[in-house]
């Protein structure tokens, strides 16, 4: 008994397991997690030291050095960026592909550990490090709380209201709040009066140190009870720190004769931002892992709308980005995709297979595509960009076993059998080679399924995708189509003593009987041409363009807005205002958000935010059509080279995949920074040189000026003030000194110790800056221990790649694909003469693109071996599987004509394609092979069997074809998969054009078939 007949007997069982099947997908596909992208894991963390006052050379020496020595022992570790700037160690961490998001928190323990040991080895004063391991957290909805009238304390104290409210969400994991300007309590003392009652400014510093601290003073038996004791005298307000008393010469003083103090804002603030103009806080909001964004998204806008009452009025929530809304669209966009391609694959199948065997084939399709949700919904799949479109992909190839089991039946049936014969004799017929010919498909696509990178993590479903429907599709049209068949197909059956006709020996296909005899009769000179069409299209494929994966068609791009390094936040915020001012005005802009001082919180996947930065500002501009976006950048790039002479500005767009800004980086290492930068300044000399470079800048930035007050020893010696008195009055007469804590509530506010604010920028004043001298008992003015002030010039930030110094020379294309920017600046980039010691590695796209091609490379091997085997076992014989085999190539014909006539570039998903070719190209001729080995076992003469099984598997494969190649016409609109669906059509159909004939002519050539 067959798989057909055991099905048919259970008739009412087979109907049930379908409807279950059916309604099981349904419900399933509405329990899947929703995405707009698919998740990939970043495998970074930062690792954050302080050390005020370093140096950057004194930072990587004493601070970096420590901390990436003690990284480096770790066996899960691929590579170590460290930034060293001023007072701060900043590196990054980077994992080794292996390990996923399962095993990634065992590695950040360790990480943790490591960073701890070294806390010891720090010089005084540096520390404590942080770990970060939560850096590729992606907030899903990232909104903006603004209002115009209120202060950054009264923002803030909304923001923590919903902060608080928001994360009792369902799905909602975390709720960051960043732009806010951090509160202090400020001390600006009246130099005067410190001066006439001699009070020493460490007393001051003392005293003010002293109060609010929590001390423990313990407990006391009382009786039975242990009581603790508690006293009073800690600060409560602002006014109790004005009520502080002093004690000199038998007099007491409160600090408000001696100081003002009032509430203030750090200065100068860390970052800002500001939403169409207005100062904002950014508000945050994560999914928790495996979580329904879209549900989360919903939830968090009723919640929102409930909480409206309780925001003051005046106060506003805008969306920055709510990827609820851009998921709900994108997964609308491509159910409209898949729907116009399901309806194309139905009218397709109406015209070739008739009314009837249209319906029963599209009805096995339906419950496939549904079916397979049961199993894709455990196995973590969420519908996004990269499976919807897989399914899409996947309609053309899901029909394939339908079609050879239906036209099989009806063939069967015009020969006089019945349906319930035709179907068992079909399926036994042509089970296994459907089941090996699926497994090829399957098997052209898991390489990249089983890659371990953030480009295969990325791309995963789609084989996941596939694999799991074009096996349920075999399942189906082995069990259900053969049962549908004997229910519903019907064939006109001549009447008796009428003669029966051969099936395929009408008009059309005596033609191609024809043909295929003509190319039979010059195989040689038909193998001839074959090869020359196959090496024109060798030739002509070195004329397509290559890229890596497509910029997104969001309608959203960011604009980087770079001033000279060095520059204040202020002035930066005064700059950037003027470039805001001008996108609000153009006409196609909706909204304007401006990130000052470093990049927002990770609101896509793909978005790398920046590292803070005094003289960066990043705007996210929102369009209205993602269409306009090509042209607003462009106007924005002439603006800003008009308008910002001095600055470095440019437009970007989103990305699709992993990768991002700087597609084209040219890294320099050796041991001299001076010799580093001379080698940046070469490339990025060359890079301007372009026509069609844009962006040129590097990774250290400009030198920035450093004013040295140069130290008196002999004199300082004798009034007895050493280089951290100095620092600390320098520091107070400007930026200010911390003196300690003041606790408020749950909040911790900084009391600040500085020079009243009409003072604090004038440096020319430097001499009379007042500093307390032990040895005199007196205020001395700081020219007395000041002999001068010298200006030198440092690098502001060094860069290190695995301990050693690196710099960066970034570029990108104003317009086409990276690759052809890249391949014409390379070589001039590489004539640049390297000193001994000194090397240069190119990373970027490039990179991206070569780890993603060898880490695809890695398994093609195994895949390949297993498609090879599987052609093997199904034919028992190597001349078969070598004819099928060597069909393969002819896709690269109908490829190079494809991306040449389309203009698309062979990027990694055209790649993809290009590989899943393989594998489709196969199973069509396996499926003309097998039907040639029937025939030849019923004893057919060698010829008549090549050229009547050739025509009687025709019809199957050029429908299957037809139905794969028409269905994704939808995905040509789409910017992601528009290469891949190029690549798929046009191989497609010429390959099997060519096949339908050189397989045959093939077959005579290595059998030796005698032409009749």
């Amino acid at each position: 008994m067959n798989i057909a007949e055991f099905f048919l007997r259970r008739k009412t069982t087979t109907l049930v397991l379908a409807a279950v099947l059916l309604l099981g997908g349904l419900i399933n596909y509405q329990d899947m997690s929703r995405l707009e992208d698919p998740e990939f894991t970043i495998k970074d963390a930062l690792v954050v030291t302080p050390y005020p006052g370093a140096s950057p050379k004194e930072v990587e020496e004493e601070v970096t050095d420590e901390v990436e020595t003690a990284i480096q022992q770790m066996g899960q570790l691929d590579e170590i960026l460290s930034r060293s700037e001023r007072g701060l160690s900043t590196v990054t961490v980077s994992i080794r592909e292996q390990y996923d998001r399962e095993t990634l928190p065992q590695v950040w323990d360790e990480l943790r550990r490591k960073v701890n040991d070294v806390q010891a080895s720090l010089p005084p004063g540096a520390g404590p490090s942080v770990v970060f391991d939560d850096y590729g957290d992606v907030y899903g909805i990232y909104l903006a709380l603004y209002g115009e009238e209120y202060t950054y304390a009264e923002l803030k104290e909304v923001a923590d209201f919903l902060k608080r409210e928001l994360l009792l969400v369902d799905d909602v994991a975390k709720v960051e709040i960043h732009g806010h300007r951090t509160e202090a309590i400020v001390v600006e003392p009246r130099s005067e009066r410190l001066a006439g009652m001699g009070l020493s400014r460490a007393a001051l510093l003392q005293e003010l140190r002293e109060k609010n601290l929590v001390r423990d003073t313990g407990r006391v038996r009382i009786g039975d009870e242990f009581i603790a004791l508690d006293p009073t005298g800690e600060i409560t307000s602002v006014e109790d720190f004005e009520d502080i008393t002093f004690s000199l010469d038998g007099n007491q003083f409160f600090l408000r004769d001696l100081a003002k103090v009032h509430r203030a804002y750090i200065d100068p603030p860390g970052e800002m931002l500001r939403f169409d103009s207005q100062k904002a806080l950014g508000i945050g909001i994560s999914t928790v892992s495996g979580g329904n964004v879209v549900t989360m998204g919903k939830a968090i806008d009723r919640r929102l709308a409930e909480l409206q009452g309780d925001i003051p009025l005046g106060v506003e929530v805008g969306v920055i980005s709510h990827q609820a809304d851009s998921v709900t669209e994108a997964i609308d966009g491509f159910i409209s995709s898949l729907m116009q391609a399901l309806a194309i694959v139905f009218i397709v199948l109406f015209v070739f297979m008739g009314l009837r065997s249209g319906l029963l084939i599209g009805a096995v399709l339906v419950l496939t595509i549904i079916g397979s949700f049961i199993i894709l919904n455990p196995m973590g799949v969420a519908l996004e960009r990269i499976s919807l479109g897989a399914l899409i992909i996947a309609l053309g190839m899901l029909v394939d076993n339908a079609i050879v089991i239906v036209d099989g039946m009806l063939v069967e049936m015009k020969r006089g059998q019945k349906a319930n014969d035709a179907a068992i004799k079909v399926v036994k017929q042509s089970a296994l080679p459907l089941l090996g010919a699926t497994a090829i498909a399957v098997f052209a696509f898991a390489a990249i399924g089983t890659t371990d990178n953030a480009t295969g993590e990325f791309c995963r479903s789609l084989f996941l995708v596939i694999c799991v429907s074009l096996f349920l599709s075999w399942v189906t049209a082995v069990t259900v189509t053969p049962l549908l068949g004997v229910m519903f197909l019907k064939v006109k059956c001549p009447k008796e003593g009428e003669e029966r006709s051969e099936p395929f020996n009408n008009r059309f296909y005596r033609a191609y009987k024809g043909i295929l005899r003509g190319c039979i009769r010059f195989r040689w000179l038909t193998a001839l041409v074959v090869f020359a069409l196959f090496v024109t299209s060798m030739w002509g494929f070195g004329f397509v363009k290559q890229a890596f994966f497509p910029p997104s068609n969001r309608d959203q791009y960011l604009v980087d807005f770079w001033l000279p390094q060095g520059t204040h936040i202020e002035e930066n915020s005064e700059q950037s205002r003027r470039l805001e001012e001008w996108l609000a005005e153009q006409p196609e802009v909706e909204h304007v958000t401006s990130l000052i001082g470093r990049g927002g919180l990770r609101f896509l996947l793909t978005y790398q935010p920046e590292l803070p930065n005094p003289a960066y500002t990043q705007f996210i501009v929102d369009v209205d059509d993602s269409h306009s976006v090509p042209g607003l950048i462009a106007r924005t790039d002439a603006f800003l080279e008009k308008e910002f002479p001095d600055a470095l500005g440019y437009g970007v767009k989103f990305e699709l995949g992993p990768g991002g800004k700087g597609k084209i980086q040219a890294r320099f290492s050796g041991p001299d920074p001076a010799v580093l930068r001379n080698l940046s300044s070469q490339a990025e000399e060359i890079f301007a040189a372009h026509p069609n470079s844009k962006s040129v800048r590097n990774d250290w930035r400009q030198r920035v000026k450093v004013l040295r007050p140069q130290l008196a020893e002999d004199r300082a010696n004798l009034l007895g003030i050493g280089k951290s008195e100095l620092s600390d009055a320098i520091r107070q007469a400007f930026e200010g000194v911390m003196v300690g804590v003041y606790r408020e509530g749950d909040q911790l506010l900084p009391v600040v110790l500085r020079a009243p604010e009409d003072q604090q920028s004038d440096f020319d004043q430097l001499d009379n800056i007042q500093i307390w001298s032990p040895v005199a008992g007196q205020r001395v003015p700081l020219g007395q221990v000041v002999s001068g002030v010298e200006t030198v010039f440092e690098d502001e930030i060094r860069m290190r790649l695995d301990r050693k110094p690196i710099i960066t020379a970034y570029t990108d294309p104003i317009k086409g694909p990276a690759s052809e920017l890249f391949q014409e600046l390379r070589p001039q980039i590489e004539a640049i003469p390297l000193p001994e010691g000194y090397e240069l590695l190119w990373y970027g796209e490039y990179k991206d693109s070569n780890d993603a091609n060898e880490a695809l490379a890695a398994g093609l091997p195994l895949f390949t071996l297993l498609m090879v085997l599987t052609t093997i076992f199904l034919f028992n014989s190597i001349r078969q599987p070598l004819v099928v085999w060597l069909c393969v190539p002819l896709a690269l014909i109908g490829v190079s004509v494809g991306l040449l006539t389309t203009g698309q570039p062979f990027t990694f998903m055209a790649l993809l394609g290009f590989l899943s070719l393989s594998g489709m190209l196969i199973k069509n001729a396996v499926v003309m092979i097998d039907e040639l080995n029937v025939q030849l076992a019923e004893g057919k003469e060698p010829f008549d069997a090549v050229v009547d099984s050739a025509a009687s598997r025709l019809m199957p494969v050029a429908m299957a074809a037809s139905t794969t190649a028409l269905g994704m016409i939808p995905l040509f609109f789409d910017a992601f998969f528009a290469a891949m669906a190029v690549t798929i059509v046009f191989g497609l159909m010429f390959a099997t054009v060519l096949t339908t004939i050189f397989v045959p002519v093939l077959y005579t050539i290595f059998y030796r078939v005698r032409v009749k």
